[in-house]
């Protein structure tokens, strides 16, 4: 039977061994100074680059896409997917619902659900976005609300409803609801963007019956979402025209009620992103002042806004800094512009976009893999070489963060379910006795900054025998399982992620 503790632990400046003249101290501590990782890809929870996935998925979109067989500018081939945490859909309201309580993921032979599926299966989680607005994409409200008697704005047959009428309300929360019983799923999904209003769900230019009613409208959106996904992150882009009816412009004027709006979406379990990273018109001092608040208190995620295969002219940025036939120029703008609010994800847009990073610019792939996000893990443990029980003990830890990010455990969906846990496993690598530190905190530890605990308990009764001190970053929430992957070398990790440290004998 597995022993757990939950036990709290002192924040200290450096480590504590536990001393000879406590006579219920257990025998010296042990050191152990350990090497990170700091090239492979690490795969978790709201860090590492999101790959984008096209409304025209087949079975051989892996293929057709080149995704499978990447070249690349350092003359290596690789599989995009192999780089990817997340996979991410952004879709219309109609081709989940087709009529409507006819949700298309429900039915296992549908192109979605084979879609979504194949991401799974290679180890991605998923993140989505649903569109209704249809004036730039097509009929993305399913057709029902408009019968149903939603009253809608109409451009090129094309029948968007407003943001405010009632009955587009109605049915929208049942939507949401039956989505969020399939998608609060936080196994399979990494995160949703949970404001999508506006031209391409981008929560700018939105449409309302009147516009008096944007602040309610917005408070009935945000609500469902922090309503409905409670164990998934939820996003809103961050601009200075969210929620905005304005029609005819990007305009500089910021409404006195953006911040107010954003911080109330923040206060409901919100997190951030913007999708004109690198677009320098649109993405400009407000937004970066936005972001320096928020910088590690929520989380941050990167989408580009040039398309450079053709759509944008993106040469005619105002930072005057891209070429004309270089988009390369454009990733690095996107990277730089990343670094500098600290995000944790970062976006591989899908077809020229997704050939840029890898045959162009692969360097930065390598580099955000390296340093964006977040990539944690402990320099130097101290743990006791011999004890017995009742032996009071010290364990001394200190944790590095090597991305620019950070580990957002504060967010109201994670609420705090990782912590640092040391176990004891037998020759099997099977933990006999698991002592979780609930005051170690991910969130706290930001690059530049390490962070070092001093845990103490008293060790209860286990078989007298010889173990293997190891440690982790457990998820509280599915029974300590290890839920963060360490930035250490693979040879150092069980199979079930803990970082072995050293031998222990238990009289």
């Amino acid at each position: 039977m597995i022993v757990v503790l939950f036990l709290t632990a002192a924040v200290a400046g450096c480590s504590k061994e536990a001393g000879s003249d406590d006579p219920g101290a257990a025998g010296s501590n042990e050191t152990v100074r350990m090497t990170p990782d700091r090239t492979s890809v690490i795969r978790n929870p709201l860090s590492g680059w999101v790959m984008y996935l096209g409304r025209s998925w087949d079975e051989n979109f892996w293929t057709s896409e080149g995704y499978d067989a990447m070249p690349t500018s350092d003359g290596t081939t690789v599989r995009v997917s192999d780089y990817a945490t997340t996979a991410y859909l952004r879709t219309g309201w109609s081709t989940l619902e087709t009529a409507e309580g006819e949700y298309v993921w429900r039915d296992a032979e549908s192109r979605y659900a084979r879609m979504l599926k194949s991401c799974l299966d290679r180890g991605l989680k998923l993140a989505l976005r649903i569109v209704f607005d249809g004036r730039d994409q097509g009929q993305n409200t399913p057709l029902y609300v408009v019968d149903a008697g939603a009253a809608c704005y109409e451009e090129n047959g094309v029948k968007t409803p407003y943001m405010d009428d009632p009955v587009f309300q109605e049915k929208y929360t049942r939507f949401i609801e039956a989505l969020a019983e399939d998608f609060n799923d936080p196994d399979k999904v990494d995160f949703i963007d949970a404001y999508s209003p506006g031209k391409w769900g981008e929560a700018h230019a939105v449409l309302y019956k009147d516009n008096a009613n944007k602040a309610a409208a917005f408070d009935w959106m945000t609500s469902l979402y922090a309503r409905c996904f409670t164990k998934v992150p939820i996003f809103i882009n961050y601009h200075r025209l969210v929620g905005d009816p304005n029609q005819n412009s990007w305009v500089d004027v910021v409404p006195d009620d953006t911040e107010p709006l954003l911080e109330s979406a923040i206060a409901k379990g919100y997190s951030l992103r913007h999708d004109a990273f690198g677009m320098t018109g649109y993405y400009k001092d407000w937004e970066k002042s936005f972001a320096k608040t928020w910088n590690f208190k929520r989380p941050i995620l990167l989408e580009g806004g040039w398309i450079t295969d053709g759509t944008h002219r993106y040469w005619i940025d105002p930072s005057g800094e891209y070429r004309e036939g270089h988009p390369e120029d454009v990733r690095e703008g996107e990277y730089l512009l990343g670094a500098e609010a600290h995000v944790n994800m970062m976006d591989l847009r899908v077809n020229n976009e997704v050939d840029v990073w890898f045959r162009k610019s692969f360097g930065r792939v390598k580099d955000f893999v390296q340093k964006g996000g977040y990539r944690l893990y402990p320099d130097q443990v101290s743990v006791p070489s011999e004890m017995s029980a009742g032996s009071r003990l010290t364990i001394s830890h200190r944790w590095v963060n090597l991305g620019w990010g950070y580990c957002p455990n504060n967010i109201p969906q994670w609420d705090y379910k990782y912590r640092v846990a040391f176990a004891l496993l037998d020759e099997s690598d099977a933990v006999q006795a698991l002592f979780v530190d609930t005051d170690s905190d991910p969130s706290a530890w930001i690059n530049g900054r390490p962070t070092s605990y001093e845990f103490k308990l008293t060790l209860p009764e286990i078989p007298a025998g010889e173990y293997t001190w190891a440690v982790g970053i457990v998820d509280t929430s599915k029974e300590n399982a290890v839920g963060i992957r360490m930035a250490l070398p693979a040879d150092r990790l069980t199979d079930a992620g803990w970082a072995r440290l050293t031998a222990v004998s238990v009289r």
